[in-house]
């Protein structure tokens, strides 16, 4: 058997690469082991063109954003599925001062085109806690992860061009043309496995910088709101009366395991926001794939031209990879320049 391209690890950066690659008419080989955690299937996969308490603009956010809504919404089309929920977020102000402030960042020309005109408080209050009212960034939503992975998981099963099991480095006979893998020759292979690239001896010198977080999963009756609510943690409300809360950020204890202390910072952080009672039923913990400059890592082996990575995308997977992927995808099939900020090409002399 063979095949141009054979994708290692079907998280989000896999699952988007994946896609990207086959609608320009490549065959690709996804594989994912089952058996390794995945922060894509943890992650409440918001996207947000304004982070942060100043405002900050998401990393090319004029041109990530307009993309992803196109990029998930086109696949949704095609396959006659819904994964994708474009809502706004909700960020109640703390005091007046706060208003103040924000209402003075929000005349940024920049910054406005992503903030709603018309916001009404009123809709929240039975809910949340929002006496000095709130802003509304547009743009923004979630994406389902674990459905989305799913069906692009289905999709290449039914293509006969899905691996489940577990492809180390020791199983790839590599060559300056081909990579072979147990009887397959595939032309590249790409490593989309988040953190686990770290233990990969051909990407061991990239500079990760992995961050735990954690979400609880509440019930909480009668909740309405439509929309995302972040106030320092967010609540995303997933179906009717169900929410996610989260997260959490911790660069120690670079484990998989939920603590005790994660829990109480999310519920003491939801109880200053949230004014009716909630019932957490679930917790969760995964490791983000983050880097020391908060840049992904994209592009070819300095020395191997047949291996490839595409990952580090931190907290901000499901709105970098669609524009990334296609970026990956010119340069690997029309010799395009990757992004330079991107590329690991600013890290080859480590």
């Amino acid at each position: 058997m063979t095949a141009d391209f054979l994708l290692v690890g079907q998280g989000v950066a896999g699952s988007v690469l994946a896609w990207t690659l086959d609608q320009r008419g490549c065959s690709v080989i996804l594989a994912d082991d089952p058996a390794l955690p995945s922060a894509s299937s943890v992650a409440a996969g918001i996207v947000n063109p304004l982070t942060g308490r100043k405002l900050v603009h998401t990393w090319k956010a004029n041109e990530l954003f307009p993309f992803l809504h196109h990029f998930y919404s086109g696949i949704e089309q095609e396959l006659h599925v819904r994964f994708f929920h474009p809502k706004n977020i909700y960020r109640p102000f703390r005091s007046m001062a706060e208003q103040a402030s924000y209402t003075a960042l929000t005349n940024d020309p920049d910054v406005q085109q992503y903030i709603s005109k018309n916001i009404d408080n009123q809709q929240y209050s039975s809910f949340i806690d929002n006496p000095f009212g709130g802003l509304e960034v547009t743009q923004a939503g979630w994406l389902d992860l674990t459905e989305f992975v799913r069906i692009i998981k289905g999709y290449f099963i039914k293509k006969n061009q899905y691996f489940e099991g577990r492809v180390s480095f020791d199983d790839l006979t590599i060559s300056d043309d081909k990579v072979e893998l147990k009887g397959v020759t595939v032309g590249k292979v790409i490593f989309c496995d988040g953190v686990q690239a770290r233990e990969n001896p051909l990407f061991d010198w990239l500079p990760y910088n992995p961050v735990k977080g954690q979400l609880l999963t509440a019930v909480v009756e009668g909740y309405s709101i439509k929309n995302i609510v972040n106030q320092g943690i967010f609540i995303l409300p997933v179906r009717n009366g169900l929410v996610k809360i989260g997260a959490t950020y911790s660069w120690h204890d670079l484990d998989w395991q939920t603590t005790k202390d994660g829990r109480e910072f999310l519920e003491s952080k939801v109880r200053e926001l949230l004014k009716v009672p909630y019932q957490v039923v679930a917790q969760q913990a995964g490791i983000r794939p983050s880097t020391k400059d908060r840049r992904p890592f994209i592009g070819l082996h300095p020395t191997k031209p047949t291996v490839g990575i595409f990952g580090g995308m931190g907290t901000k997977g499901v709105s970098l990879a669609p524009y990334l992927a296609e970026q990956f995808a010119r340069h690997l099939l029309d010799g395009e320049d990757l992004e330079p900020e991107a590329n690991i090409s600013r890290y080859v002399s480590l």
